[in-house]
């Protein structure tokens, strides 16, 4: 009998024994070994000992049963979620794009015979193809090197992550146990009540008393509390039980995608680099070859623009030394300004000597009217 109106279940809970993980990575292994495990636990002393502990009367005591492994569950599938996304995604992303934008970087059309202009071969294009090509891609390799120690990082760090999650693998699998120890004592405690408490009940409240009646309304209630704790802790186990291929799954996503990176570096990029490296020495060595052509012909050119200039610059240098520094005409003109200038000062200078006669007058005037007015 569970159900005990005349006091409390105080027992405590006990699973301080722990079942050893499951390490198994295949289907049918970690099937067998989940029915092993569930016949193990089913009827064990640690599963009679966490029903023991239950205590049927208290609706607060049914439905947190199991709650710590089923909310650590819940964590732990979001763990793996994060994992997921962080990992697989992000870091090889970001390598990928980076060996994308170097691959993306050759150009077969500067490696192309191009149409030019005599000059721009030599000036323009034709340098800025040399030193353009040369520079770039001389540093290709470089670059590609350093690509190839970030995906070595990236592996050290992929081993890093697979073995955490060989680990959460087996951690997993270690709260399925405890999922199974609750949802096996519930089962416990469920067979116990249906076979003894709820038939003594149902027998007792047909005598009629209002009193046996609420009793067994009570049990019936938490008989069925307990069924919906059950299920609840059935789909917990669901949730671990998707989450073991879940990992197996970014396990193999890792080692699959550090492979094609490394194949690539094994097979395609050497070959691309070497092909690379005859295309740019051949184009270098026409490039080279192209250039002093036109440096030769230019500096010809050069020779004969020269001396042209010197010619002209001659004739122009004897035509003005052999003319006087200073012309007449100019003399002239600078005499007439001159003589200009002494006969405009001269008219000034009259002006302002009558100007000061004037004044001179008007203030002896004024002078003798202000005399009379103060006699």
């Amino acid at each position: 009998m569970r159900f005990n109106f005349d006091g409390e279940n105080k027992s405590v809970i006990n699973t301080s024994n722990e079942i050893n993980s499951i390490p198994e990575n295949t289907d049918k292994e970690i099937e067998d070994k989940i029915k092993r495990i569930n016949e193990e636990l089913k009827n064990s002393p640690e599963v009679i000992e966490i029903s023991k502990s239950l205590n049927v009367s208290d609706m607060n005591s049914i439905m947190n049963f199991g709650s710590a492994p089923a909310e650590e569950i819940s964590q732990f599938s979001d763990k793996i979620l994060k994992t997921m996304k962080l990992e697989s995604v992000e870091n090889s992303s970001a390598l990928l794009k980076e060996l994308t934008t170097v691959m993306n970087k050759f150009d077969k059309e500067e490696l192309e015979e191009k149409p030019q202009g005599f000059l721009s071969k030599i000036f323009n294009s034709g340098k800025k193809t040399i030193q353009g090509i040369l520079s770039k891609y001389q540093t290709f390799g470089s670059e590609i090197d350093r690509i190839y120690s970030s995906i070595s990082s990236y592996k050290s760090e992929i081993q890093k992550t697979n073995k955490m999650l060989e680990e959460m693998f087996a951690e997993n699998f270690n709260y399925y146990v405890e999922l199974e120890k609750y949802s096996a004592a519930c089962e416990l405690t469920i067979t116990e009540i249906e076979s003894e408490d709820l038939p003594y009940w149902r027998n007792k409240s047909q005598n009629g008393s209002n009193e046996d009646l609420l009793k067994l309304q009570e049990v019936e209630y938490s008989l069925e509390m307990l069924k919906q704790r059950r299920y609840d802790l059935e789909m917990a186990k669901m949730v671990s039980l998707q989450t073991a291929p879940q990992i197996r799954t970014i396990q193999k996503g890792n080692y699959k995608l550090i492979g094609k990176i490394h194949s690539a570096f094994i097979i395609t990029i050497p070959i691309f680099k070497n092909g690379l490296i005859q295309a740019v020495t051949l184009k270098r060595q026409k490039l080279v070859a192209k250039s002093m052509e036109a440096l030769d012909n230019a500096t010809n050119e050069l020779l004969i623009k020269n001396a042209n200039n010197i010619k002209n610059q001659s004739v122009d240098i004897a035509k003005i030394t052999g003319s006087p520094s200073i012309k007449i005409e100019t003399l002239e003109e600078t005499w007439k300004i001159i003589m200009d200038g002494i006969n405009e000062t001269e008219k000034i200078e009259e002006e302002n000597k009558r100007l000061r006669e004037e004044g001179l007058n008007k203030l002896g005037q004024l002078k003798i009217e202000y005399m009379k007015k103060i006699k």
